[in-house]
């Protein structure tokens, strides 16, 4: 049995589809219920849990082999113990867990919010366990953000409208993660995941407009209030350290990573796939 944390996100819902379709048990986790488009797949169990309570997992972890481990903004604050979640798995028995880490983990190791990621990664690699670790830069799916503002008023609001970083699809990081559990040739690895090209917030307001066949009106936030909206959902230190990514990536932030070709055999999806696959959202 597969137990994958973050079920009903971005990530956890087409990871959960591509275990079952391959015949394996899965253990569907998280806070809430899935609703909706949420739902999961036939035969995909669900547990309701919150990592920053680990107790809470425990009936999860319970006969499970592989975790997928996905940890939320609250996460990373700094009284925040996630790395306990990766002794916990052991102690249940779970042989292998993949975890979601970040880009920035490599390009930015010192920003605060990436120090406690590492932290995780470390544990991860003296667990014992067979592991593997993503680390996807920006998500396309972050745009989803938009997606009310351009139903009611067709505008995206977001800072640096000119900078742009390669964003990767989340169903090719859920595809890369499904590889990693299955796969015992993944053991050990760590894989970077981009997109195919460079985009900025611009260029993707203009690629939900072509998807919609209808204007969308590009809003430049500026840097404090793009802030003020990103702190309610996430701690101010991530919320900083991906503020600098946006507004002066580095150059490693810019590349192209050979990795989802490497473990799917094709070139990772572009934006304009992630917007037509989702355009129901901004309808």
């Amino acid at each position: 049995m597969i137990v994958v944390t973050g079920a009903t996100g971005n990530v956890g819902r087409p990871l959960t589809q591509a275990l079952a379709e391959a015949g394996e048990q899965v253990t569907a986790v998280s806070r809430r219920p899935p609703t909706g488009s949420a739902q999961l797949p036939d035969g995909v169990s669900h547990l309701s849990a919150d990592l920053a309570e680990p107790a809470s997992l425990e009936a999860a972890l319970d006969g499970a082999k592989a975790l997928f481990l996905l940890l939320s903004g609250d996460l990373h604050a700094p009284e925040a113990r996630p790395a306990d979640l990766i002794g916990l798995a052991a102690a249940h028995g779970v042989r292998r867990v993949v975890l979601l880490s970040s880009q920035g983990v490599s390009t930015r190791p010192l920003d605060p919010s990436r120090v406690a990621m590492r932290a995780v990664e470390d544990a991860l690699r003296g667990s014992g366990l067979d592991w593997a670790i993503v680390r996807p830069g920006g998500f396309a799916s972050n745009a989803l953000a938009w997606a009310e503002s351009v139903r009611t008023e067709r505008t995206v609001a977001a800072p640096f409208g000119d900078v742009g970083v390669p964003v990767v699809d989340p169903a090719d990081i859920a595809e890369v993660a499904a590889a990693c559990l299955l796969d015992d040739r993944h053991n050990g690895g760590v894989y970077e995941l981009t997109g195919p090209e460079v985009i900025t917030p611009r260029q993707q307001a203009a690629a939900i407009a072509a998807a919609l066949d209808s204007p969308v009106r590009f809003h430049e936030l500026t840097r404090d209030e793009a802030r003020l909206a990103m702190t309610r959902f996430v701690p101010a230190e991530l919320a900083d350290d991906t503020l600098d990514i946006l507004s002066a990536p580095r150059p490693a932030e810019l590349a192209i990573s050979p990795d989802v070709q490497r473990v799917l055999g094709r070139a990772p999806r572009p934006f304009r796939d992630w917007v037509t696959r989702n355009i129901a959202a901004f309808r």
